[in-house]
């Protein structure tokens, strides 16, 4: 098959590879010039993907993956497109911000040759494929659907840092706006996956036809809401548990020894593209949703309660120096989208604490140009707060935060026996050295 897809990003690129390695040919289009080169020179423009160097590589040089900022090269004559453009989220209204998917979707559209799949892999509100995507592409490029091409939804389910290993372990879903759109859509996916076996699944691991593109939409959008529900009623066990001597790590771990619970791990903040922002998308059209509203508030609260923490313990922190471990959103990963570095960064500055932050997947350079100072190992400070879970600060001690008095760990992730004489705060914890 020709397959197209639409932005190189960073699961995208690993999308396109992935099909390029079962034999397909495969055309990547991305607005941004410099992925384009790198791609075209096998060479991978972000770090960190397992297995993407060494895919990228050789599916370049045998010719079966190009990248192009062209829609007029990448478009006519495919099989299959297959759409990864990002979808942003207003950070104060929560209403999704379509710019740059019907940018993409115009251009498509333009250069959509008859008998193509059209597949939506980013997340969408439920009912954008059949009432946004479906009339665009019909008026712009003249085609029916459902005759002339077929459009379905079928949402990425993947983390970065793991997606090969990902798009094995997970079902495919997909869900068509005709019976027809879903047959060639389990088709195409069946011939650029491959399925680990999941004896553990209600039915074997495979591509999963969900009924409809709304029910594809919505299977995505509970998914990932259920992790912030359930983080936010972490958090609020916690929270409960830290003002009344409870260990709350104890009393999860004693509660999901019963397989009918399945409580997450409470912590500062709650980041990424996905969790904090596609409980919103799902609010956009469900405005009444009060569990899902009151759950996104309690984990956009935690940052200024883990720094209220810090307060209560060291006292005034008007000119400390205090430094946030961990500007990425999650350890081992380097982004920062809706880290908790942000909203941790300025609760303390609220405060009136002198702020660094340290990362050691970062320079001070790319520090700096996130808008904050950076830290070196080794510079007295007065206190630390733990925010991403990288596996370096397991290892931590004090003596790398010299004068450091109270550590507050977001994250419960460095070792307790290294911090005597330091006192040590973990969340929904009230033990502290």
């Amino acid at each position: 098959m020709r397959v197209s897809v639409v932005a190189l990003g960073k699961i995208g690129l690993p999308l396109a590879v992935q099909f390029a390695a079962k034999g397909h040919q495969v055309v990547g289009v991305d607005i941004n010039q410099k992925f384009v080169d790198l791609v075209n020179a096998g060479q991978e423009p972000f770090p960190g993907e397992a297995h993407l160097q060494e895919l990228l590589a050789e599916t370049v040089a045998d010719g079966r993956l190009r990248a192009t900022t062209d829609y007029a090269d990448a478009i006519p004559n495919s099989d299959a497109v297959v759409v990864v453009v990002p979808l942003f989220v207003d950070e104060k209204t929560g209403e999704p911000e379509f710019g740059w998917m019907e940018s993409a979707t115009r251009s498509l559209s333009e250069h959509l040759s008859p008998g193509t799949l059209v597949s939506y892999e980013t997340t969408l509100p439920v009912g954008t494929t059949r009432n946004r995507w479906k009339p665009m592409i019909e008026e712009i490029s003249g085609l029916t659907e459902g005759t002339d091409f077929h459009l379905v939804f079928s949402p990425e389910r993947v983390l970065t840092g793991r997606v090969f290993a990902d798009l094995r372990k997970y079902p495919k879903l997909v869900g068509g706006l005709s019976e027809e759109g879903a047959k060639r859509a389990i088709a195409f996916y069946e011939a650029v996956l491959d399925f680990d076996e999941r004896p553990d699944l209600p039915r074997a691991n495979g591509v999963w036809d969900l009924g409809s593109a709304e029910a594809s939409e919505l299977a995505k959008l509970a998914e990932t809401t259920y992790r912030d529900v359930n983080i936010g009623l972490a958090n609020q066990f916690a929270r409960f548990a830290g003002q009344n001597g409870i260990d709350v790590h104890a009393v999860i771990e004693a509660s999901n020894s019963q397989p009918y619970s399945h409580i997450h791990r409470p912590g500062i903040a709650v980041g990424g593209h996905c969790i904090p922002v596609y409980p919103r998308l799902y609010l956009w059209t469900d405005p009444e949703a009060t569990v899902v509203r009151a759950a996104r508030e309690a984990n956009a609260a935690m940052p200024d309660y883990t720094i209220g923490l810090l307060e209560g313990a060291f006292g005034d922190l008007k000119g400390a120096k205090v430094v946030v471990l961990g500007a990425a959103y999650r350890g081992g990963v380097k982004e920062t989208a809706f880290s908790g570095v942000f909203p941790a960064v300025e609760a303390l500055k609220a405060r009136g604490a002198e702020v660094s932050v340290h990362d050691p997947l970062y320079t001070d350079e790319e520090l700096q140009g996130l808008g904050f100072t950076p830290y070196t190992l080794g510079t007295p400070v007065d206190a630390a707060v733990l925010q991403a879970d990288h596996a370096e600060y397991a290892q931590l001690t004090p003596a790398e935060l010299p004068g450091v008095k109270v550590l507050v760990d977001g994250r419960d992730r460095t070792d307790p026996a290294r911090w005597a004489g330091v006192r040590r705060i973990v969340i929904g914890r009230s033990v502290s050295q």
